[in-house]
């Protein structure tokens, strides 16, 4: 492999975290990513190295974004966050109080609540999608008003792998009258000067690093017609469109398809970790970021398998299991395939992002995180 030159700036006393940096990349298969940490307030670590392609041909540069699939989960849940800040969205109310439609097939009674907690019922879509329809918010919001819960609502959880997106962005929708990502991009993204994007503009296609998949599917060996394989699939072809296509990036997809670096994501969290202030800005009061990040729900999650502990949109801290982050068992935040990460310690009042662009395998615990947190806690 070419040599790898790691850039940025570390913190006196936190030079351990760039020695684990540079070992993702020398032992655990790092190809181009950033790490940034955020300790209340103050960027401690800022480290960005590798390539941006397959060919080793471009390196990773300072303001180099990536796809991070499913870490965009936990920015949507902020969104929807600042609408309850705002008393303009009730969580424990009715979806069809927002999107009336939303009530056929057996859904009048589900709340909100339960399309954060991923316990509605609505992890695939059982409709014929039409070629390029996963790109398509129209046609993915009415097949998911014609979908009937494929559980109870209410009496399980089980990952909303993609439908999780259009489920709360179509109530952010309804309310605001703006899509998911220009909401994201005016009330979260412009006042803290960070980027993320769902839905990103061609001018940003220069430096979008591509992503380079796992040899298996995020399914594993997992047999086609399972819930699994159905819905972590439901973006890919024929639906959807190769990730690394401008079709894909321009597409609003906010279960899946952010694009940002370690940078905002560290801002953006160590800003919850702070009870919602930083740098002078006010992005969510503290007793709202508890309610979205206390426990609601817990145990083996009915699509995946994988044990989880869900807030409202954002996933706990689970010591010991896939979702470990840290010694504090009141962390949050999101991962997202692949290996990206993005989370929150309010006791350390610490914000930590990672987004890379090769893939790890299938859905265990990615090797690459522990290192980095261990080091990271290490410093502090």
């Amino acid at each position: 492999m070419a040599a790898i030159n790691v850039s940025g700036t570390i913190a006196p006393g936190w030079e351990r975290v760039q020695y684990a940096f540079g070992e993702s990349f020398t032992q655990r298969g790092d190809v181009g990513a950033s790490l940034s940490v955020v300790l209340d307030g103050k960027r401690m670590v800022d480290l960005w190295g590798g390539y941006t392609d397959a060919s080793l041909t471009t390196e990773w540069q300072e303001d180099s974004i990536v796809n991070v699939y499913s870490t965009t989960k936990g920015i949507t849940a902020i969104a929807a966050a600042i609408l309850v800040d705002r008393g303009e969205l009730d969580v424990n109310g009715a979806v069809v109080r927002y999107w009336p439609e939303f009530g056929g097939a057996g859904k009048s009674g589900i709340p909100v609540r339960w399309l954060l907690s991923h316990e509605a019922g609505l992890p695939v879509i059982d409709a014929p999608i039409p070629p390029g329809g996963a790109l398509d918010w129209g046609t993915m919001t009415r097949l998911l008003q014609q979908q009937t819960p494929v559980w109870q609502p209410g009496t399980k959880m089980g990952y909303h792998a993609v439908t999780y997106g259009w489920l709360v962005g179509e109530v952010i929708r309804r309310i605001t009258g703006k899509s998911p990502g220009a909401f994201v991009r005016d009330e979260i993204a412009k006042p803290l000067g960070v980027d993320f994007f769902i839905g990103t503009p061609a001018r940003e296609d220069g430096r979008i690093a591509s992503m380079i998949p796992q040899a298996a599917g995020l399914a594993g060996n997992a047999d086609p017609n399972s819930l699994a394989a159905r819905a972590l699939g439901l973006a890919g072809p024929p639906a959807g469109a190769g990730v690394n296509t401008r079709e894909w990036r321009a597409a609003e997809l906010p279960a899946a398809n952010g694009h940002t670096n370690a940078r905002a994501l560290a801002h953006i969290y160590g800003c919850l970790a702070r009870g919602g202030d930083l740098g002078g800005v006010r992005l969510l009061r503290k007793k709202t970021i508890e309610t979205f990040a206390t426990e609601v729900v817990s145990g083996d999650d009915a699509v995946i398998g994988i044990h989880a502990r869900r807030g409202l949109g954002f996933i706990i801290s689970s010591p010991g299991g896939r979702y470990h982050w840290g010694p504090n068992p009141r962390s949050f935040g999101h991962s997202g395939a692949g290996g990206s990460l993005g989370f929150a310690d309010p006791d350390a009042k610490l914000g930590l992002g990672y987004a890379m662009n090769k893939m790890a395998s299938g859905l265990s615990a990615d090797p690459r995180w522990t290192p980095l947190i261990d080091a990271v806690y290490a410093c502090l």
